[in-house]
């Protein structure tokens, strides 16, 4: 017997849909190059992710923020979610792929780090962060995808920490001005920067931007490593996940072509920009052309760990006709419905 929230999916979806074409454009446009059975369960992976991102901007720490979530993600576990789309579909992620636990809870310590305005000293206390926001990201769908071998498991991590150190970079002058400082305090001492005084009054400087530069290069380091476990993907996943990491890395170079200035105005990369780096990118994604060998991340050794230890959920073999039918009966129904409504 389902449980009772199971018969909202398809509104759930929507929702999910409707949050990400505002919050997660990026996401949303290379969304539509995955396979349904994967790109249904990312749309409500990502959109649980967007709303607690949001929860953490909107309230802090503490607003009660980071408990309301917590329990919230207790409720998903337990397959008793709160009656918000986003918590409903994400339940059914949890229920079907039996995703890690651990993921989603990295997830939020990450966001706890947000909350309390922590700095971070150096590269490797930054990798730690951009492990747990991101690095988790990259890990929930690779579980999607059926992965939990080690090796594509840190490649998919090391795509998330470089989509989020791009991120870290374009921010920079936002995250400033709104209190938050994500670049290595360390490096700001070495450019000569007081981390103080920039927050107090951002600017854009040489000397700032020389540690954006540096800030880039480990992000291209580690999108360059991610592209080895692309093309070992599923096939069906390979395009979608490789146009993801093409418009991410293009954000950097967005602020790279604006002279390294991340503070007076957001870097931008506008749609026609897209077209062209996905045409132009795309077919080189699917290629095998490096060896994705390589231990993962210090930083993320711990879960990679506890997610390969883990079992992998595949649909039931083509001989459990009972399963069968019921899929196609659960198919035919879903057509019906979107037949009825017009979709």
């Amino acid at each position: 017997m389902q449980p009772h929230w199971a018969e909202s999916e398809t509104a759930d979806l929507a929702a999910c849909r409707a949050t990400l074409r505002t919050g997660s454009r990026s996401f949303a446009a290379a969304a539509h190059l995955l396979p349904r059975e994967v790109r249904d369960p990312a749309v409500a992976l990502y959109a649980f992710c967007r709303m607690a991102d949001d929860v953490i901007d909107q309230e802090g720490g503490g607003g009660g923020g980071l408990a309301w979530l917590q329990q919230r993600l207790a409720l998903v576990y337990d397959g008793r979610p709160m009656a918000m789309p986003a918590d409903r579909a994400f339940a059914r992620v949890v229920d079907r792929f039996a995703l890690p636990r651990v993921l989603p809870e990295a997830l939020l310590e990450g966001f706890a780090w947000d909350a309390e305005g922590r700095r971070y000293a150096d590269l490797p206390d930054l990798l730690a962060y951009a492990v747990r926001v991101a690095g988790t990201v990259g890990a929930m769908m690779a579980v999607l995808m059926g992965v939990r071998d080690p090796m594509r498991l840190a490649r998919a991590i090391d795509l998330g920490v470089a989509m989020q150190l791009f991120n870290i970079a374009r921010d920079v002058g936002e995250d400033a001005r709104a209190g938050r400082l994500y670049l290595p305090t360390q490096w700001l001492d070495e450019a000569g920067i007081d981390p103080e005084h920039f927050l107090a009054q951002p600017e854009h400087t040489p000397a700032l931007a020389q540690v954006i530069r540096r800030l880039l290069d480990v992000a291209e380091e580690y999108a360059a490593r991610a592209q080895a476990g692309i093309a070992r993907l599923p096939m069906s996943c390979r395009l979608g996940i490789g146009a993801a990491s093409l418009l991410y890395a293009e954000i950097g170079r967005e602020v790279a072509r604006r002279g390294l200035d991340a503070v007076s105005a957001r870097a931008v990369v506008s749609g026609r920009r897209k077209a062209w780096v996905l045409a132009r990118g795309l077919a080189g994604t699917a290629l095998p052309w490096r060896d994705p060998k390589g231990a993962p991340l210090r930083e993320a050794a711990w879960l990679v760990e506890a997610i390969a230890s883990r079992p992998i959920v595949r649909d039931a073999p083509w001989w459990d006709l009972p399963h069968r039918a019921r899929v196609l009966l659960e198919l035919l129904e879903r057509l019906e419905q979107r037949e009825r409504v017009g979709s």
